[in-house]
C-alpha cells in the first residue's frame, strides 16, 4: 500500500506502523566483504556472517506485514569473481537451503530462485532450489524471492524476446504485455529497496520491478544488519510521500509538487 505523507501517532521503538508497510521490499545484501577486511578475515568470512541477518530480516519482514521479500545473492556479474569464492559461496547456500528449508515451510514462506539458468551451478544446489519451490509453492504467508545468477538486464532480453516469439503485433505491445513476459510476473512493483554499506548503486536487480521504488541505503553491513534495521527501514519507507510522477493534494484541494 502506497506511504502517504502527513504526522503520523508515535509508535514503540523497533515497530512499524500496520498500516502503509511496503508490500514488496527488497534487500541488496552489500558489505560482506569489506565486513570480512575490517577483520583481517577472508572474504568467505564474511559471506558466511551473512546468514544470521538473511534468517533475521525474512522473520522481521514477516513479522511487520511484509509479502513479498526479495534477496538478492548472487549477480550474473559475480561469476567474474575468484573461482575459490565462488566455489566456496554455491556450497554456502546449499548449506543454507537446506538447514532451513524446514522452517521456511512452516512460517508458510513461498520460496522462488530469480535466475538460476547458467550451467555453472552446481547440479546439486539446482535441485535444491527446485525441491524448496515445490515444497513451498502452495504457501501464502509470504512470498520470498532469492535472486540467485540474477540480471536485471538479462530478464529484460529475455522478456523482449519471448515477447517477439509469442507474435503480438508491435502496436498491441504495452507495458503489461511486456511485464507478462518476465520471469515470475505474478510478482508486485517493489515498494523498497534496502542496499546495505551505503553503496548507491542498482547493480542490475530487477530493473523492471524497481523503477518507482523508494531507495533507503544504511551504512551498516550486511552481515551486521539485524532486524532493527530492517524496521528502522520499513519505518523510514512509511514517512516518504510516493507521488509516482504526480502531485500531492493540500487539504485545501490544491496540489503541490
Amino acid at each position: 500500500m502506497p506511504a502517504q505523507a502527513g504526522p503520523r501517532p508515535p509508535c514503540e521503538p523497533g515497530a512499524v506502523q500496520p498500516r502503509d508497510v511496503p508490500r514488496h521490499v527488497a534487500c541488496v545484501m552489500d558489505g560482506n566483504g569489506r565486513w570480512a577486511q575490517q577483520r583481517s578475515l577472508p572474504r568467505t568470512s564474511g559471506h558466511r556472517a551473512a546468514e544470521t541477518p538473511v534468517i533475521e530480516v525474512i522473520e522481521a519482514a514477516r513479522s511487520a506485514g511484509v509479502k513479498w521479500l526479495s534477496l538478492y545473492a548472487f549477480s550474473t556479474e559475480n561469476w567474474r569473481r575468484p573461482t575459490s569464492e565462488v566455489d566456496f559461496l554455491m556450497e554456502l547456500v546449499r548449506r543454507v537451503v537446506r538447514k532451513h528449508a524446514a522452517l521456511l515451510h512452516a512460517r508458510r514462506i513461498r520460496c522462488r530462485f530469480l535466475g538460476v539458468t547458467d550451467p555453472r551451478i552446481p547440479a546439486p544446489l539446482a535441485r535444491d532450489f527446485a525441491d524448496l519451490m515445490t515444497l513451498t509453492e502452495a504457501n501464502r504467508g509470504m512470498t520470498l524471492t532469492v535472486a540467485f545468477d540474477h540480471g536485471g538486464r538479462r530478464d529484460i532480453v529475455e522478456a523482449a524476446r519471448s515477447l517477439i516469439r509469442s507474435s503480438i503485433p508491435a502496436d498491441a505491445v504495452d507495458e503489461r504485455h511486456f511485464a507478462a513476459h518476465l520471469p515470475f510476473p505474478d510478482t508486485p512493483d517493489v515498494d523498497l529497496v534496502i542496499r546495505t554499506s551505503g553503496e548507491q548503486r542498482i547493480s542490475n536487480f530487477m530493473l523492471w520491478q524497481v523503477a518507482y521504488a523508494e531507495w533507503v541505503f544504511p551504512p551498516v553491513l550486511w552481515p551486521d544488519f539485524r532486524a532493527p534495521h530492517f524496521l528502522e527501514c520499513v519505518r523510514a519507507y512509511q514517512h516518504r510521500d510516493r507521488r509516482f510522477g504526480g502531485v500531492t493534494p493540500h487539504p485545501n484541494g490544491e496540489t503541490h509538487l
